[in-house]
């Protein structure tokens, strides 16, 4: 029913993590009927988003590049930040997801990826060298492993602990239990374990 054109943009929308056929649809009868110039806007700045935008050369978050090509996140250019604690997470999402909790004031770096063995993921694909020499580099004193509590997070968690042993840095692993507001019924047994172990001591004020 839909031109060959708009058939083709329903694909490619649809290929966006969390857009279904549907969804992609709607995006695209709103842009074509849409008589203001946000299909032009939105066209060219998804144009220009490869060539602006990369990878930190520091931590691997996004950040605008400049005229040589080379790229400095906000995180690693703010000197407010403390460069001796280090949090070292899987993807870009987790980073920002960190950073809205307003809890993390030292730096990052972002690994691209998790140890999957099954996704053909293995130690060698992880920039494993680039952390160490990050590590060395800044006098990083502490190491805040954010992974996910997944099988594969959990692996890549232990590999980096593993290759950061024989720096004697310390190595911690963020907490995982309960969220706030959850039911414990409906909580499985790893969270529920992790919960009790990292259980603390309740400050009655006295």
């Amino acid at each position: 029913m839909l031109p060959d054109r708009l058939r083709a943009l329903v694909h490619l929308f649809a290929r966006l993590p969390g857009v279904g056929e549907r969804t992609a649809q709607r995006y695209v009868l709103f842009l074509a009927l849409e008589a203001g110039t946000l299909p032009d806007d939105l066209g060219a700045e998804l144009g220009r988003l490869r060539q602006y935008v990369g990878a930190c050369g520091r931590c691997g978050n996004l950040a605008e590049m400049d005229a040589s090509g080379a790229a400095l996140c906000a995180v690693c250019a703010d000197s407010r930040r403390d460069p001796s604690l280090l949090c070292v997470v899987a993807r870009v999402q987790d980073l920002l997801a960190i950073e809205r909790s307003g809890a993390m004031r030292g730096r990052y770096f972002v690994l691209g990826k998790l140890l999957s063995p099954l996704d053909g993921v293995s130690p060698e694909d992880l920039p494993l060298d680039r952390l160490l020499a990050r590590v060395k580099e800044d006098g990083v004193a502490e190491v805040i492993i954010a992974t996910p509590p997944s099988v594969d997070g959990e692996a890549t968690a232990l590999l980096v602990a593993r290759e950061l042993l024989p720096l004697g840095v310390p190595v911690s692993r963020i907490a995982s239990g309960v969220p706030h507001g959850g039911d414990l019924e409906f909580s499985d047994q790893i969270t529920l374990g992790r919960a009790i172990s990292g259980r603390r001591a309740v400050d009655a004020g006295r």
